[in-house]
């Protein structure tokens, strides 16, 4: 089996097609990398989304949290993660108080 590798200059990225949009990863992001939108051509409703690239950590909480294995994180030699910042708690918080969404009037704390 051959290890997989990122797309370049990329953080994380979904297999939407394995993706059922149950918003466990969006719950397990502590850095606010993560939101559902609107898709009306799913099962759910919703599809996720990548919001904020540059904000991710590297901490693989998405990926491990998965039942599905439909997003992927790079590794620290493929990409310079971010450090965790008071604006990315900030912004996961907000997403979770609106049912998993990036608010559309959400503005980033500077």
């Amino acid at each position: 089996m051959s290890t997989m590798t990122a797309p370049e200059n990329t953080p994380v990225w979904v297999n939407t097609a394995r993706c059922k949009a149950c918003d466990i990863c969006v719950d397990a992001c502590p850095a606010g990398v993560l939101s559902m939108k609107p898709d009306a051509g799913t099962v759910l409703g919703a599809m996720i989304e990548i919001v904020t690239p540059d904000a991710c950590i590297g901490c693989n909480e998405c990926e491990l949290s998965c039942p599905d294995f439909a997003i992927y994180v790079a590794t620290k030699k493929e990409y310079k993660f971010a450090k965790l910042t008071d604006s990315s708690k900030a912004r996961q918080e907000a997403i979770v108080a609106n049912g998993y969404r990036l608010p559309t009037d959400y503005k980033e704390a500077n």
